[in-house]
């Protein structure tokens, strides 16, 4: 599915959350951690106080490979979405969700991104790397905190790891210094890195480098990230493997708040009276065969197959404005459920995203919304899985999300207050791979898409 109109405005995949106060604490994932001050103004006494820990990024990963093979390095695109609230956080390719917390110590659901560095074209095949899930203990003090966490994949391959972390920030520069130890158990080792040829016991490998978030203008950053890896003997001693070393390095742009800045309430002229900050959205949508161009140029074909679906997103508002613009972005979390047809069953999808609103009027007030995030998908559906069987591709449950919108308020269009909170709309609902930029992905180029049209109530 080609798309070369592809723009990137970041893991794991959370259910729908209850939105709470904001959690002053440190965010050791380079995320904003310094409360902004309230705008006070003569037309409004009062600015709402945003929630400071949100980013969106994307950039590009180079890493080592240390098995035996001509290939010695590997790229991938990775896109990563920040955001921290009582409940839970997302910091890039990992996430959590607090069983229990106070100021300084915290129990959570976990999940990180595990990366196996093989060459590119392998990785469509084995998809081996992937988000697994565990239990994470975390004590934050200051500028410090430390993690322990276990963890295993789908098989039940265990590992685990202990990881400190120093946040330095001076000026526009926050860099974080870290150093982990990984605990590895037999069959992971012997999975992973004896390749299930090769027998190894248990170990204890060794990384270390440091993150890097530059501010260059208005919400505007560069990130960095530069680390070493060091395997045990017996891993490195395998015929499998050829470097004890690996380097990884990343480096990427994104969207953040401003550094120790008020925030600027950016009220459009088009408000009727003050906004609410949540939202939440119902929406029905129907396949198409048709690549993202073709639909955006309303050239659209039919699902032979009738294959629908249904959505609810949840949405909480993280600024009013970027760059000064009077463009909204709000965390969105869903869940998405694919009706069975005579070609699939029943299948449920799960989505992180965060999108942007910007809104303007044409007599009624119309909004124009873009949302970048992730989707999990518990079996891949048909209309995705039959374009890439004949593009020769293994699918893959994790893909990149897109979603574009356009609605309208439905109290301008009745004159009716009582509906000024209402939006209909038309969204298209799209998964796809990067064009085979990441592995992440599974190295895919292809998707989905479904058209859909929404209420969206604001509260």
């Amino acid at each position: 599915m080609k798309f070369n109109l592809y723009s990137t405005t970041f893991v794991c995949l959370l259910m729908l959350v209850p939105q709470g106060n904001v959690n002053a604490a440190k965010d050791p994932a380079l995320a904003t951690t310094t409360e902004s001050a309230i705008a006070v103004t003569a037309e409004e006494p009062t600015a709402n106080q945003w929630n400071n820990s949100w980013g969106i990024g994307i950039g590009k990963r180079r890493g080592d490979i240390p098995y035996a093979t001509e290939e010695d390095e590997v790229y991938d695109t990775l896109p990563l979405i920040y955001f921290k609230n009582d409940y839970f956080y997302i910091n890039g390719m990992e996430a959590a969700g607090h069983i229990w917390k106070n100021d300084n110590h915290q129990v959570n659901l976990y999940t990180r991104f595990r990366f196996v560095d093989i060459p590119q074209e392998l990785q469509n095949d084995t998809q081996s790397q992937a988000f697994d899930f565990g239990f994470q203990y975390r004590f934050v003090k200051d500028q410090w905190d430390v993690d322990l966490a276990i963890l295993s994949d789908s098989d039940k391959r265990s590992y685990g790891y202990s990881r400190t972390q120093y946040l330095w920030q001076s000026g526009d520069w926050r860099l974080l210094p870290y150093a982990e130890f990984q605990w590895k158990s037999a069959d992971f080792n012997q999975y992973y890195y004896g390749l299930d040829k090769y027998e190894v016991g248990g170990g204890v490998s060794f990384n270390a480098g440091i993150k890097a978030r530059y501010h260059v203008i208005r919400n505007l950053y560069l990130l960095g990230q530069f680390g070493v890896g060091r395997l045990e003997d017996d891993v490195y001693n395998l015929p499998s493997i050829n470097n004890r070393f690996q380097y990884e390095s990343f480096f990427g742009f994104g969207f953040f708040p401003e550094p120790d800045k008020k925030n600027y309430s950016a009220k459009p002229v088009v408000t009727r009276q003050e906004k609410p900050t949540q939202y939440l959205r119902i929406a029905h949508g129907w396949a198409t065969p048709s690549n993202l161009n073709a639909i955006l140029k309303w050239q659209t074909a039919t699902d032979p197959y009738n294959n629908q679906m249904t959505s609810a997103f949840y949405g909480t508002q993280l600024t009013d404005t970027l760059f000064t613009l009077p463009i909204e972005l709000y965390l969105t979390p869903g869940l998405v459920w694919h009706h069975d047809s005579e070609v699939q069953d029943n299948i449920a999808e799960a989505i992180i995203a965060i999108k942007a609103y910007y809104t303007f009027e044409i007599g009624p007030r119309f909004r124009l919304g873009v949302a970048e995030g992730l989707s999990y998908a518990s079996t891949v559906t048909y209309i995705e899985s039959s374009e890439l069987e004949e593009k020769d591709y293994k699918p893959s449950k994790l893909l990149n999300y897109l979603d574009f919108s356009l609605d309208v308020n439905v109290g301008d269009v009745f004159n009716s207050r009582k509906m000024e909170n209402l939006w209909f709309g038309y969204s298209i609902h799209h998964r796809s791979g990067i064009f085979e930029s990441s592995s992440a992905f599974g190295r895919i180029s292809g998707g989905s898409n479904y058209q859909s049209v929404y209420l969206q109530w604001h509260f």
